[in-house]
Parts: C-alpha cells; structure tokens; sequence
C-alpha cells in the first residue's frame, strides 16, 4: 500500500509504534475478557493466579466448592500488557540503538575520526583569526544536551548485549526447567506476576461472557444525555463491542488475506520479470567433405586417417570429426588443416573425447 500510496511512508517510519499500539489494544481487550493474552487465547489457554489455583485444590481436596472468582486481579492485567507490550518494544528500540552505535563505531574505526581532529595540530595554532568562529559551531554542534544524549545512548548500547544475554539465559533456565516438571513457571515473567497459564474450562469460558456482558450492560448504563446522544452513544459502544471480539477472528483473516495478497504479486513480479525462454536455434549443418578431402569410412568407429579402430579419440573443433590422437596430431601440426573438410585448424583445437561416440 505504500508503494502505491508515498503519505502512508510515514506510518512506515513509525511501524513499531503503530505495531505496539495495536498489540496494546489487542492484549489488553484479551486480558479483560478470557483472562489470557491474544496468543494464548486462540489456543483456550488463560491466566489463574497462583493463590487461587491453591485454594482451588485444597477446596477439592476437602470436597468443598470451587471458588466463582479465578479471574486475574487489575495489578496482575497491567503487569502482563507490561510484559507482553511495552518490554518487548522498548528491547526494539534499544537493539536498534544498538546497531546503530555499532555501525557508528566500526565506521569509526575503519575511517577515524576526521571531524573532530579536524582543529587539532598547528594549523588550529596558526589560524588565529578564525578562532571565534570554530569555537561557535563547536558550540552548536556539541552542545550540553547532546552530549548528555550521547553518553546515555553510548551507555545503553554498552549494557545491551548484557540485558540480551540475561534475558535469554533466564528464559531457556525458565523453559527447561518447566521440560522437566520442576516449576509451573515457564517464563520468567509470569513468575513476577505469580500467574499459570492453564487449559480454561468450559465453565470458566461460561463466566467470563456472563461478566463480560454485566460490564458491558453497566458500561451503556452509564450513558446520559439526550434520546438521541443515548442511542448514538449507544450504537457507538455497541460497534466497538462488536469489533473487539471479533478482532480475533479478523485479525486472522487480515493475515491470511495479506499472505495471499503478498503471493499473488510475488508471483506476478516473477512472471513478469522471468526472461523468456525461447526454444534452442537448430544445430548448424554438417561439414562436407572436401574434394581432396580424406574420404570418411563407413564404420563411424574407425580412424579416416589410419584405417583402425579409435585410440584415445580425440575431435577437432572446427569441423567436429573425430580421429586417433597421434594421427590428428601429427597431421594438424603438419599441414595445419582438418584432413576431412581441409578447413584450416590447429593443435589447440584438438579435444579429448572420454566416450568412443
């Protein structure tokens, strides 16, 4: 679209804030009504607190009640669109930062430093005259707050393989010992939140709609005003009610209507920039033999300059007729013309044929 559209190269200069903004409204609708994050929710997995699937249990244990209440809490909803949003695009952004300050070092140290030795030596010495100007466009350009900028930037860059490598390291401890049984954590993050991501139950399905609907009832409630403010209001909560849970299922739609999108015109680019394939040319026609050329014989096995059957056969370029080494050779280095078609030829264009054909 944007290729087709140059205003919408702007929202490609802010691709991860718009991706962030999407997932931000995806998980948190997700969170508020199956108590799971988006991914998790198209598998019927969702979030219980670990202190309510103890009690949970313990009432079994001692034949009592299941609790009605296993939703997640509001700290425990903010902590995972924390977790599942905002961390992943702030670690975007520093990789990049990173990259950059990479990049700017090892151009660095290919090229030096030419712009800031640029006044260095004698020649800042003897230009005298000039000194208030340098000292002025030193100023612009290295000013306080950019150096400020500068150093966090430099510094975040230095501690980012770091946070990578913790990161890393405390997910694949997280998941192996989840592997092995040895917690019900398989990621770090959920072990903060105190949170377990188990298979939700049909009653639990059951209800989050009931509560969802109570809250949605009570959301339309709150509407004052005019007859006619209401029912927009009311139409206007209803759409947006009415996109967000069907969100899901759109959203899986839009990706599998843009991977079909994306194979329709990449198979198109490729059949219009594939070359043409055009059908090989007919081979040229045989060489005659000359008329004081040497005859052939009828057996295609045999020498036309010996009269035997082909040793180490070996083809002349320029004509294609085959003969023994040794005659061909000595006679191409004798009379320097193929004996057959008494085309002119030389020893570099004999050829060893590996198969008498």
């Amino acid at each position: 679209m944007a290729q087709r559209r140059p205003v919408l190269h702007k929202v490609l200069d802010h691709n991860d804030e718009f991706f962030a903004l999407l997932m931000l409204v995806l998980e948190a609708h997700s969170l508020q009504t199956r108590d799971a994050s988006f991914s998790e929710s198209l598998y019927g997995l969702r979030r219980r607190p670990v202190e309510i699937i103890q009690q949970r249990q313990e009432a079994n244990s001692a034949n009592g009640h299941e609790l009605k209440s296993s939703g997640l809490r509001r700290h425990q909803r903010v902590l995972s669109v924390v977790f599942l949003v905002a961390l992943p695009y702030f670690k975007s952004k520093l990789e990049s930062l990173y990259k950059a300050q990479r990049g700017a070092m090892l151009q660095a140290a290919l090229w030096g430093r030419g712009d800031s030795n640029m006044f260095e030596g004698d020649s800042f010495s003897d230009n005298v005259e000039d000194t208030s100007t340098i000292s002025e466009l030193q100023e612009q350009d290295t000013t306080r707050s950019n150096q400020i900028v500068k150093k966090m930037k430099a510094f975040l860059a230095s501690c980012y393989p770091w946070i990578h490598a913790t990161q890393e390291g405390l997910s694949f401890t997280y998941q192996l010992l989840y592997l092995l049984d040895a917690t019900g954590f398989y990621s770090p993050a959920l072990h903060a939140m105190c949170v377990h991501v188990c298979r939700a139950t049909g009653q639990e399905l059951m209800d989050a709609s009931s509560r969802n609907a109570g809250s949605r009832f009570h959301e339309s409630e709150r509407v004052h005003g005019t007859p006619w403010l209401q029912t927009f209001r009311g139409l206007l909560l209803r759409s947006l009610f009415t996109s967000l849970d069907y969100a899901q299922n759109g959203l899986i739609a839009a990706v599998f209507l843009f991977k079909m999108m994306e194979w329709w015109y990449q198979s198109a680019e490729e059949r219009l920039s594939s070359p043409t394939v055009y059908p090989p040319p007919p081979p040229p026609p045989q060489p005659k033999v000359a008329e004081n050329g040497i005859p052939l014989p009828p057996d295609r096995t045999v020498c036309p300059l010996c009269s035997q059957r082909r040793t180490n056969p070996t083809l002349i370029a320029v004509s294609g007729f085959v003969f023994c080494y040794p005659c061909i050779f000595n006679y191409v280095s004798k009379y320097n013309r193929c004996p057959v078609t008494l085309m002119p030829a030389s020893v570099d264009q004999l050829r060893r044929l590996f198969h008498d054909a």
